[in-house]
C-alpha cells in the first residue's frame, strides 16, 4: 500500500504542478481559445483512480498528500484542499470492486461526481465559514467547463494510469492489502 500511495502522490503531483504552471500558462496565452479560463484537475482524477483501484486508506492518504501539497502551492487556506480531496478520496475508494472499471463510461461518472463533490463541499464551507473559503457558483459557467474537462479527459487520463497498474496498484491477494 506503501508504494501505491507514493507513486500515486507522485503522479498526483506532477499534475498539480502541470495545472497550476503549464495549464494556467496556456489559458492566459490562449485567453482566445480557451473557455472561461477552466482548467482540468487532473491531480483529482489521479486520486479517484487510485482510490478506485486500491480503496479507501491508500484514497484517503492520496488524497491528503496531494491536497496538502495543492495547499501549498495555492492561495487556498492551508488544509482545505486536504480536507476535500481526502473525502473525495475515502468515498471513491468506497466504491472500490462495486463496478467494472470500463474504458469509457466509469472514468467519466467517477470524475464528474468527483467535481460535483469538491464543488458541493467548497459550497458548504463557503456558506459555514461565512464567505472565507473560495467557492464555485454551480451556475457560473467556468464550473461547467471545468466539470467538462475533467469528464472528458477522464478516458485520457485513466488509461495512462493503467498504464502504470504496476506502480499504482496493488497485488491482488496480497494479505497487507486485504485491510482495506
Amino acid at each position: 500500500m506503501t508504494k501505491n500511495v507514493v507513486w500515486a502522490v507522485i503522479f498526483a503531483t506532477v499534475a498539480v504542478l502541470l495545472q497550476s504552471t503549464l495549464f494556467a500558462r496556456l489559458a492566459t496565452l490562449l485567453s482566445r481559445v480557451t473557455i472561461y479560463h477552466a482548467i482540468p484537475d487532473l491531480a483529482l482524477g489521479i486520486i479517484v483512480f487510485s482510490a478506485y483501484m486500491n480503496g479507501t486508506m491508500t484514497g484517503q492518504l492520496t488524497g491528503f498528500f496531494s491536497g496538502i501539497l495543492l495547499d501549498f502551492l495555492s492561495a487556498a487556506p492551508l488544509g482545505l484542499n486536504a480536507f476535500i480531496r481526502t473525502l473525495i478520496g475515502a468515498l471513491a475508494g468506497l466504491m472500490k470492486g462495486t463496478f467494472f472499471l470500463d474504458a469509457f463510461f466509469l472514468p467519466m461518472i467517477l470524475c464528474a461526481a468527483a467535481t460535483f463533490f469538491k464543488a458541493a463541499v467548497l459550497f458548504l464551507l463557503y456558506l459555514l465559514l461565512a464567505g472565507a473559503v473560495p467557492s464555485y457558483t454551480l451556475f457560473a459557467p467556468t464550473f461547467w467547463v471545468e466539470l467538462m474537462l475533467n469528464t472528458i479527459l477522464a478516458i485520457p487520463l485513466f488509461a495512462l494510469l493503467k498504464l502504470f497498474s504496476p506502480l499504482l496498484v496493488g497485488r491482488k491477494g496480497d494479505p497487507r492489502r486485504e485491510a482495506d
